[in-house]
């Protein structure tokens, strides 16, 4: 097995060579386009035989795909309460993976990736890949970011139907408001699409996800989620896409901070004792089930300055109400985005406006480099819960600016700052032993680049 991973490289760059070799045969018109691609399907099918032969893998594994990529970051928080110093990191992130297609339409696939490990668990954090820099050169971890089994039941006449069981990406269309982009659910979905016509589509995606198992009780939490796409593309020019969707978690009060990882704050929550031991455990005191609705405009124009192709506005926002509670419950943001960025020399702007109040969705799922700086502690039921500090989550309000170039069509360079605050003070005690100015305003900077392969 071993063995057969190291001569893929070269495997790879034979087919580079015959391909090239192929396209040169059919521009000169020694080869018709026709009898080229014939050529270059057959080619690939004695490698992918030999490859499978290599590997000792089964008839039914038709095709692999090896991909990931390496990030470099710098990262800065600064905050106009003097009670904040100053943070400055230098992180990491790769993620490297392997996809099986079989017949059948089954597809397999796992993904290793990178990651601080979460404070008193021995699993990383489920919001990021990123490894900081530190503690004398130690070694880093590397988690299990992703493993499924798919199956596509229906694909023809413009219908897709297809289910996944396992660790796997977000797969909804949801932005990072709703769910972190790091996240990774474990669970099962099920996914449908309809092409109406060359214009036209329509998807809905369903889904429920487990949250945490629990020894002590039968109730354990869970994630019911689903949502409706509609794309639609008007002219040359113009497209839109309009979603509703939204979630319901189930047996909340067991995610308290003995059970799951407490990374973001935000949520209301509630002092309650351990049956088994006596401690303190600091519970959700509502219910979040919020409903969603997001759309966008992008009008596309011939060409813009300094910029290779045609070039993309796009204006788009989303919507959140959890309906499971009566204060503090809506979240929404809008924005816009000049360009695109992906392929060789091309980039994009984009500017976002975001309010989340506390209670319109977990805090726990959404955005943690959204975040702002808590002027004190944060009580819960009688007693200081959370100490003063930087944290993403909800109960945020604040600006986002993004910029990305892209190099090569394999590298991009991006910058991104948030600058944000608290919506809300409410439950916060000053702490005497730290100077306060009352301030929660905060200045997040990342510069990354990006590497895929």
């Amino acid at each position: 097995m071993l063995g057969a991973v190291c001569l893929l490289p070269a495997g790879l760059a034979h087919a580079q060579s015959a391909d090239a070799l192929i396209d040169k045969l059919v521009a000169k018109g020694i080869l018709t386009a026709k009898e080229g691609e014939d050529l270059r399907d057959e080619s690939d099918k004695n490698f992918t035989t030999a490859f499978q032969t290599k590997m000792g893998m089964p008839d039914w594994v038709t095709s692999y795909k090896l991909g990931g990529d390496f990030r470099g970051r710098f990262e800065q928080y600064s905050s106009g309460n003097s009670a904040m110093a100053d943070r400055t990191r230098i992180r990491y992130r790769l993620r490297f993976g392997l996809t099986m297609n079989m017949l059948d339409n089954l597809e397999t696939g796992f993904r290793l990736g990178s990651g601080d490990v979460a404070k008193g668990y021995n699993t990383a954090t489920p919001l990021s890949n990123s490894s900081t820099f530190q503690d004398n050169f130690t070694k880093k971890d590397v988690f299990i970011d992703t493993a499924y089994g798919k199956w596509t039941v229906v694909n023809s006449g413009g219908w897709l139907v297809s289910g996944t069981v396992g660790k796997m990406d977000i797969p909804f269309s949801f932005t990072p408001m709703v769910l972190d982009q790091d996240l990774t659910p474990e669970g099962a979905v099920i996914q449908s699409a309809w092409n109406i016509n060359d214009n036209q589509s329509l998807s809905l995606n369903g889904g429920a996800f487990v949250l945490d198992e629990e020894l002590a009780s039968v109730h354990d939490p869970f994630m019911y989620g689903g949502q409706f796409l509609w794309k639609a593309k008007w002219s040359d020019k113009l497209s839109t896409t309009l979603g509703v969707g939204g979630f319901d978690i189930v047996n909340q009060d067991q995610l308290t901070t003995a059970n799951v990882p407490l990374i973001n704050q935000g949520n209301t929550r509630t002092i309650t004792l351990d049956p088994i031991t006596g401690a303190d455990l600091y519970s959700l005191q509502y219910s979040y089930a919020p409903v969603i609705l997001d759309a966008s405009a992008t009008y596309t124009l011939d060409s813009f300055p300094l910029y290779n192709g045609a070039f993309p506005i796009k204006a788009s926002g989303e919507f959140m109400q959890n309906l499971a509670v009566a204060n503090k419950n809506q979240g929404f943001w809008v924005g816009v985005t000049f360009g695109k960025s992906g392929t060789k020399k091309t980039w994009d702007i984009s500017y976002r406006y975001e309010r989340l109040e506390a209670d319109a969705w977990y805090d726990q799922l959404v955005d943690d480099d959204n975040g702002a700086f808590y002027p004190g502690d944060q009580l819960t039921g009688t007693s200081p819960a959370i100490p003063f500090g930087y944290y993403g989550g909800t109960n945020i309000k604040g600006h986002l600016v993004k910029f990305n170039y892209s190099v090569t069509d394999s590298v991009t360079f991006t910058v991104t700052c948030y600058i944000n605050d608290l919506i809300s003070h409410d439950g916060l005690q000053s702490n005497p032993l730290v100077p306060d100015n009352k301030t929660s305003s905060l200045i997040h900077v990342m510069a990354d680049i990006n590497w895929l392969f």
